[in-house]
């Protein structure tokens, strides 16, 4: 988990990157940006923000030969080792994202470098390397006094509400590639910034075996247990898969068979689906790890627990408390409507 409360920009380096395939250039600045208070406190909550709201799913820098070919893991490893030298490496950084700047939807844009200290990380106090890009420009109106009027003039700038895309690479597990955070709020070129720029790939760690388990499992219930029972099993299913990981620190395949598949005809469909699938959210060769509590917090909040019924009615069931769907809900079938029907049991309506 990441806090980035009390980080400190130690330095910052602006350039600006334009689009090869449309004859745009690249501007290096000859040095660093002098940080006043005022703006150190803007760059902050302008880098910062989209981490923070952002689910934290962590890449590490990579090479089909071996890791310290990659261009960015040999820049910021020197920046790691010398800090003073972090201005003349963010124009390597700069120049390196010109390079992959050559695909006509590459929009050209700002490139921010910063050296960050004080970063926890797994309660842990680290450093980190900024990479921060700006591309879409949005206009505004400044005001202007014009003798006894005042003057409209629109103007185009950032919107330091969002960034557009940005990555920290923290100091930590070097050998591996580095442990690095990724932000990107545009679709219309997905494969630029990580896959060609960073060349980083999934950090196998315990929070992406926790949520890509868990995604398989949501459509483990969408594809097999829904079409073999009904839409209330499936989610009293992912129901019970929640809260198995929720109450457990670890994660163990066979516990999990046990407790959460009710229908034994279920567990070999289950493993079946995993030998089908599992590669699809790589953990084919998964069945145990350690829980991450915040891939399964930041599940349950995605996870539909509504029933939608074609009459225009909605069932919504509790994921805190699946017992009570099970013991106070019945479905059967209406004879004479010709319809299908959930039976509620209550004692007493509760005000909201």
């Amino acid at each position: 988990m990441i806090n980035l409360y009390s980080t400190q920009i130690e330095s910052i380096s602006l350039h600006r990157v334009g689009n090869q395939n449309k004859g745009e250039g690249v501007f290096l600045s000859e040095e660093p940006f002098a940080l006043n208070d005022e703006t150190t406190g803007l760059l902050k909550e302008y880098f910062f923000k989209p981490f923070r709201e952002k689910e934290e799913n962590y890449f590490k820098l990579s090479n089909d030969v071996d890791v310290e070919f990659n261009e960015i893991f040999k820049i910021v490893s020197q920046i790691f080792d010398d800090p003073s030298s972090c201005h003349l490496n963010s124009k390597k950084i700069a120049s390196h994202l010109f390079e992959q700047s050559n695909h006509p939807h590459i929009k050209s844009g700002e490139v921010y470098v910063g050296h960050l200290t004080g970063i926890l990380l797994d309660n842990k106090k680290v450093d980190a390397i900024g990479i921060f890009k700006s591309e879409l420009k949005h206009d505004f109106l400044q005001l202007e006094e014009r003798g006894n009027n005042l003057d409209i003039l629109v103007q185009q700038g950032i919107n330091i509400n969002k960034l557009d895309k940005g990555c920290l690479i923290f100091n930590v597990e070097k050998e591996e590639g580095y442990k690095v955070l990724s932000v990107d709020s545009n679709r219309y070129d997905a494969k630029y910034w990580i896959e060609n720029f960073l060349s980083a790939e999934p950090l196998s760690d315990d929070n992406f075996k926790t949520k890509n388990y868990l995604k398989f499992c949501q459509n483990f219930a969408k594809d097999v247990v829904l079409p073999a029972e009904d839409k209330q099993q499936e989610v009293l299913f992912m129901n019970r898969a929640v809260n198995h990981f929720a109450k457990n620190d670890a994660f163990e395949e066979s516990n999990f068979l046990t407790e959460v598949i009710e229908n034994p005809e279920l567990i070999p469909e289950f493993k079946h689906y995993k030998v089908e699938k599992g590669p699809k959210y790589s953990i084919e060769d998964v069945s145990s790890f350690d829980i991450a509590n915040k891939a399964v917090s930041d599940a349950r909040k995605k996870i539909k627990n509504v029933i939608n019924l074609d009459t225009n009615i909605q069932i919504k069931m509790d994921f805190i408390n699946p017992e009570s769907a099970e013991k106070f809900v019945e479905k059967g079938w209406d004879e004479e409507r010709q319809m299908y029907y959930y039976l509620v049991y209550f004692n007493k309506e509760q005000k909201t």
